[in-house]
């Protein structure tokens, strides 16, 4: 029985002391000198397809793991050879072995932000998804034109625009543009409540034709509480039958290839945005108009507003009366000289376009070395009695 308690005790000793010896193997790295001189942190990138092999040798050269053999030993014993997802992933070097392939089982990558502000369009979009991932944006304008994809996330339009909500996205270096695009429009039906939905059947419009409006009031209002003005000066413009002549709209028929500069030719060059030209709304939105935009065009303020003008402090001054708006473009734009002339519009903040005078009666219009820039802010022609009904969007 002594005998048997002796080699009980001095197999206990050699459990604890092999325990001990493994927990070293384990969560100590080598203790090179290199290794104290290098970053605490390093970002190690899991390309698809790549071997536990590879990675251990990556995590090795790098600092991070100090026994690649031991580190796959243990992964295959583990099965995790097997589950480690492609990625970016940032480790500190004072990690334990496990901890490392806990990261990595887990897919506890790298995230990036891409802020998809108000007023975006999507082509400015598709710009912010290249600094991510380089050579993908036309990928995303593809997609957004794309039907049979558009149909895949409910939606039956010509593009996705107006449907990309405005929001803050954490990306991880291999989701795909698919994966982002269907983020943006879940999130924007989530953010169109049914209460807006039959808001939107009481006023008689769809629910596209409030995106387009909600659009337009984006880009025109850059203070929250003046967005319900502008979409009451939409409604209004609409329901006696005048022009809307907004300069955003006109510009999105330019794009991709507008260069910032709007010319008075621009405004008489038609496109089914322009809206000097197209009585009533453009076909559909042109930008991604964040909630408050949308709740504008779903409740406008009560007023009879029918122009507004700049006064250069970021807010407009409205006006119902034609000789008031005049008088407000003079005081405004011209500093209170001359009086303003006709041939000039309400328009707000136009996209990278200067601002200017507006342009004097018998202006020349010549080509881009010699053409006057038309400026954002500009006197509308009393409304024509005669015009024929704004057509509708469906």
């Amino acid at each position: 029985m002594k005998r048997n308690m002796i080699w009980l005790l001095a197999g206990l000793a050699l459990v604890l002391t092999l325990a001990q010896l493994g927990r070293w193997f384990l969560f100590r790295r080598s203790a090179e000198s290199e290794a104290s001189k290098a970053s605490d942190k390093v970002v190690i990138t899991v390309e698809p397809g790549e071997t536990m092999t590879e990675v251990a040798r990556e995590l090795k050269e790098n600092w991070v793991i100090g026994n690649e053999k031991l580190f796959i030993f243990i992964a295959e014993i583990k099965g995790a050879d097997k589950r480690v997802q492609p990625g970016e992933y940032e480790f500190e070097r004072d990690m334990h072995l496990m901890e490392v392939l806990d990261v990595l089982v887990k897919g506890r990558q790298r995230y990036y932000r891409l802020l998809v502000a108000e007023g975006l369009n999507m082509w400015d979009i598709a710009g912010e998804v290249d600094k991510i991932w380089p050579g993908q944006g036309e990928r995303f304008l593809s997609l957004c034109r794309s039907h049979p994809f558009m149909h895949t996330l409910g939606i039956e339009a010509d593009s996705l625009e107006g449907y990309l909500f405005p929001e803050t996205y954490f990306v991880r270096r291999f989701d795909t543009v698919e994966l982002l695009i269907g983020q943006m429009v879940r999130n924007f039906n989530h953010a169109w409540k049914p209460e807006y939905q039959q808001r939107a059947i009481d006023l008689g419009y769809s629910r596209r034709e409030i995106l387009t409006i909600a659009s337009i009031i984006e880009k025109e209002a850059g203070l929250a509480g003046e967005k319900p003005l502008v979409a009451a000066v939409i409604y209004n413009r609409m329901k006696k039958e005048m022009p809307l002549c907004m300069d955003p709209t006109v510009i999105y028929g330019m794009m991709p290839d507008f260069d910032g500069n709007l010319k008075r030719s621009n405004l008489v060059a038609y496109t089914p945005y322009n809206t000097y030209q197209v009585r009533g709304l453009p076909p559909g939105p042109i930008c991604n108009p964040g909630e408050q935009a949308i709740r504008a065009a779903l409740w406008p303020a009560q007023v009879n507003y029918l122009y507004f003008v700049a006064k250069n402090d970021g807010s407009h001054f409205f006006s119902f009366n034609y000789a008031d708006h005049l008088e407000a473009v003079r005081l405004y734009q011209h500093g209170g000289g001359a009086g303003a002339q006709e041939g000039a519009t309400i328009g707000g903040d136009t996209a990278g376009a200067e601002r200017a005078a507006p342009l004097q009666d018998g202006a020349t219009v010549g080509n881009d070395a010699g053409e006057e820039r038309v400026p954002p802010e500009r006197v509308l022609p009393a409304p024509d009695r005669g015009a024929s009904k704004p057509k509708r969007n469906q």
